[in-house]
């Protein structure tokens, strides 16, 4: 018996609610100073029910070489990583569109 999804009601094979919650949200890229003029990088608005967001900066960071965590349904980012961020964000399958970086 196949798995029906609580949202659309389809079975989970063909559900789409997951692309389609992707597409809604509003992913906000900004710079942080910390402690001893330390820049870090904030990425807030990624949903973290429907993403892991563990398995999304650990991403982040193999591909930066940096350290970074997850906080409060952010992720922080040592270093500037602006002008780079919104490419390597919608290779991990984030549209375009919904990337704005302050």
């Amino acid at each position: 018996m196949a798995v029906i999804c609580n949202t659309c009601g389809l079975p989970n094979d063909l559900c789409a609610c997951g692309e389609l919650e992707k597409d809604q949200t509003q992913i906000v890229v900004r710079i942080e100073e910390r402690r001893f003029k330390k820049k870090g990088t904030m990425i807030e608005g990624i949903n973290p029910k429907m993403n892991d967001l563990g398995k999304v900066v650990k991403e982040l960071k193999a591909r930066y070489a940096c350290g970074g965590t997850v906080k409060e349904g952010y992720i922080f980012l040592q270093g500037d990583h602006r002008d780079t961020i919104k490419t390597t964000l919608v290779k991990l399958g984030f549209p375009e569109a919904s990337i704005e970086v302050h």
